[in-house]
């Protein structure tokens, strides 16, 4: 079987995902890639040798030899981009959140419905081993019917992934609690089996905002923006974006529409980095403890007690079988849309979920800025529900 023909818009942080998707001879490769930058046109130069390179995007849709596009732009750029290629027949990778608002949201998925040309989002977490095992030992029953879900995330380089480029912007993500939030909701909806209806949130910018080492506005960032090790503690960072107006501790409460209460908490200036997921049932608990290699799910489920660190079932968190991004989840990613590229069906991620992702990430962020005061959570048109769920067939 010949390569799907990939053309990519946008080499930036998740330039990564292009490269993993490059494997000539063995299902895909990138023939064409846009970015406006010519820094990054000039290492996707290095990374994709003869494809072609191009500041402009329109050249990769229209491309002849381009039989999908992957869209990797700043997230509120992407309706546009995604809809442009789906009038042009061409199936699409969206990387997540789907976009920065339920409408344009909503735009994506109902240009994907009238041309019917297939739509595929990057939520990779689904892929995530931890993830796995976790909604495999809900399938299997052992903590009885899910009732609640609590989700704790340790951002611990959120200063220098979020703060110093475009993340740090209202403009270009509403806020960090959809965009950086998208991935854990879309996890919590998947293992509890329902999308939020109702959502009330608090956050503030309590860290990052009161630092005053800003880049002058067009300076690009420092080679050295990102170090494992370095920038620690947080007043310590430097060379911020211009503009910071988003928030970096967001405190959420939801309730889903099978009635499952869940809450969800993110904090950009915490030493360490990893999520943690509590998820109780009627019938017993699970926890994880790390999400990588070397971390546990911990299963209580037998008798009542007090603290037991020695809970009744655990389980190691597997291994990777590829050593990709996201603990092994980005190559299974890339498998699973070059598939459905080709023969269509079923996908584990899903349109709606993203959708619903950004629709309780985006209500939440209203709230938070109004006091708290509760969202409604915008429903989907059910004409589209259906169609996405059948798989994309009319």
């Amino acid at each position: 079987m010949t390569d799907l023909r990939l053309g990519v818009l946008g080499y930036g942080l998740r330039g990564s995902l292009a490269r993993t998707a490059h494997r000539p001879g063995e299902g895909s490769r990138v023939t064409a890639l846009a970015d406006h930058d010519a820094t990054a046109r000039a290492g996707a130069a290095v990374a994709f040798p003869g494809a072609l390179i191009s500041s402009d995007h329109r050249k990769v849709v229209e491309d002849p030899d381009v039989d999908a596009i992957v869209v990797l732009t700043p997230d509120h750029t992407h309706a546009a981009l995604a809809c442009e290629a789906l009038r042009e027949g061409k199936p699409v990778f969206v990387e997540k959140p789907l976009e920065t608002s339920v409408e344009a949201c909503d735009e994506i998925l109902r240009t994907a419905y009238e041309t019917g040309t297939r739509l595929y989002v990057g939520h990779n977490m689904r892929h995530m081993p931890v993830v796995r095992l976790m909604r495999d030992i809900i399938e299997r029953g052992e903590i009885g019917a899910v009732k609640t879900v609590w989700v704790r995330h340790f951002v611990g380089y959120g200063g220098d992934w979020y703060f110093k480029d475009w993340h740090a912007e209202r403009q270009h993500t509403t806020g960090l609690l959809l965009q950086k939030g998208a991935h854990d909701i879309d996890v919590l909806h998947w293992l509890a089996n329902g999308y939020t209806r109702r959502v009330q949130a608090l956050g503030d910018l309590m860290v990052y905002g009161d630092n005053p080492h800003r880049r002058a506005p067009g300076e690009p960032k420092t080679d050295d923006w990102y170090t494992k090790e370095g920038h620690w503690p947080p007043h310590t960072q430097r060379d911020l974006n211009p503009v910071i107006d988003v928030e970096d501790v967001s405190l959420v409460n939801m309730r889903l529409d099978n009635g499952v209460l869940a809450a969800y908490q993110q904090c950009h200036f915490t030493p360490d980095y990893w999520r943690n997921y509590t998820v109780i049932g009627d019938a017993g608990r699970l926890e994880n403890f790390g999400d990588g290699p070397g971390g546990v799910v911990k299963v209580w489920n037998s008798r009542r007690s007090s603290y037991r660190g020695e809970a009744d079932a655990e389980y190691p968190v597997p291994d990777a079988q590829d050593d990709g991004g996201h603990g092994g989840a980005d190559p299974l990613l890339v498998d699973e849309f070059v598939r459905f590229v080709r023969a269509g069906g079923r996908t584990d991620t899903s349109p709606v979920a993203a959708r619903m992702a950004v629709a309780a990430g985006a209500g939440a962020t209203q709230s938070l800025r109004d006091g708290g005061t509760p969202r409604e959570v915008p429903a989907l048109d059910p004409e589209l529900i259906a169609y996405f769920e059948r798989g994309q067939i009319r």
